[in-house]
């Protein structure tokens, strides 16, 4: 997808962070989200679909409750969220009531995520809110999830929703102009970065490691996002949120902001599904042989090339392949707990039967259920 395509992309999925949508702490900027809403409804005009991804809620309750520092306490940070959550969903209620379309709040959580039929059922209600002409506006469900089942970020929620429905382009608005080639605060004849791969080597030195005093994530964060976009062979779009018509100039195609495009087609849907996942229950240490398998071969995992089993899991638990220096090259769904993987390492299939007790699987990984990192 290039910025020609942008014309004709149907499916979006909108993400704006609380730095746009706080006014300089003192809760929602209400005239900001208006002209969001407006320039939406003319999307839709336009024949397109639309999903929201809109933080803001923390910082509402923030400005609701009072409070000068975002709260480092879970319950409380929690508490805050709850209470402007509230806020944020009458705030978008009403700038689309204005153009006659109607929303619909969707919490999610990890757990959403990682539970199959759960994940296929918040799919199924998305693809149903849109038929029926609703924007769905989207947040990770603050107020139960904890630091252990979080999804992290918004920037990663836009993502992963991106995958859900399949969307043709991730949109993040944010306070920046875009992806520089270099950080403009320290280097200021830094150029805006208008449109690059996400395989180009350069990429991640790009990034930087920046935050927000609101929010949680940076450029780096943004660009991890956009890479699991990819895996629906979607696009994504960094763009200053508070320029004028913002989308609407995406939409017909301008140079406008960064655009991050895939390097090859998506995932199918169960192996989205499973790259989705973010907690994993243990490690498989493989050895050198194996590695090429996976990487060079698209092959199945057998147990003969694994050396070391690491962590607690059971049947069907996602688990993180690693090399023999430790990095990652692969995550999937095992057949066997941890205590029967740990009795089969580095064995032949005719050696299962002697080893469990039992015929077994042939494959620790089925080549359907893993995917490379």
């Amino acid at each position: 997808m290039t910025r020609e395509k942008l014309k004709t992309a149907k499916r979006w999925v909108i993400k704006i962070g609380s730095s746009l949508l706080t006014a300089r702490g003192q809760g929602l900027d209400h005239e900001a989200i208006r002209d969001w809403c407006a320039q939406i409804a003319a999307l839709r005009a336009g024949g397109r679909q639309i999903v929201l991804v809109s933080s803001g809620a923390v910082a509402e309750g923030m400005a609701r409750l009072g409070l000068k520092k975002r709260p480092g306490v879970l319950h409380e940070l929690q508490a805050a969220a709850a209470v402007g959550q509230m806020g944020l969903v009458r705030a978008w209620e009403l700038g689309f009531e204005t153009h006659g379309i109607r929303a619909a709040q969707i919490l999610l959580t990890h757990e959403d995520v990682a539970d199959r039929s759960r994940y296929l059922n918040a799919r199924a209600t998305l693809k149903s809110l849109l038929e029926f002409g609703v924007v769905p506006v989207v947040n990770e469900n603050d107020t139960v999830s904890t630091d252990e089942i979080r999804l992290g970020d918004n920037d990663t929620l836009g993502a992963l929703t991106t995958n859900l429905i399949e969307a043709d382009l991730l949109v993040i608005l944010t306070d920046q102009d875009g992806l520089f080639d270099a950080d403009p605060r320290i280097k200021p004849d830094a150029k805006l970065v208008s449109e690059i791969t996400l395989s180009a080597p350069e990429l991640t030195a790009m990034a930087g490691d920046s935050k927000g005093e609101l929010g949680r994530g940076g450029m780096r964060t943004k660009l991890s996002a956009a890479r699991i976009a990819a895996r629906s062979g979607a696009s994504t779009a960094i763009a200053f949120g508070k320029a004028p018509q913002v989308l609407e100039r995406l939409a017909a195609g301008e140079s406008l902001g960064t655009l991050l495009l895939p390097d090859a087609g998506g995932m199918s849907a169960r192996k989205r599904w499973i790259a989705g996942q973010l907690q994993a229950r243990g490690k498989l240490h493989l050895d050198a042989g194996a590695v090429v398998v996976l990487k060079g071969q698209g092959k199945s995992l057998l147990p003969v090339g694994v050396k070391r089993v690491e962590g607690d899991f059971d049947t069907g638990d996602l688990v993180i392949c690693l090399d023999p220096d430790g990095r990652e090259i692969a995550r999937g769904l095992s057949n066997y707990s941890a205590s029967d993987a740990g009795k089969i390492l580095g064995a032949k299939r005719d050696d299962l039967m002697a080893r469990l007790g039992y015929p077994g699987e042939a494959e620790l990984i089925h080549r359907d259920n893993l995917v490379l990192s």
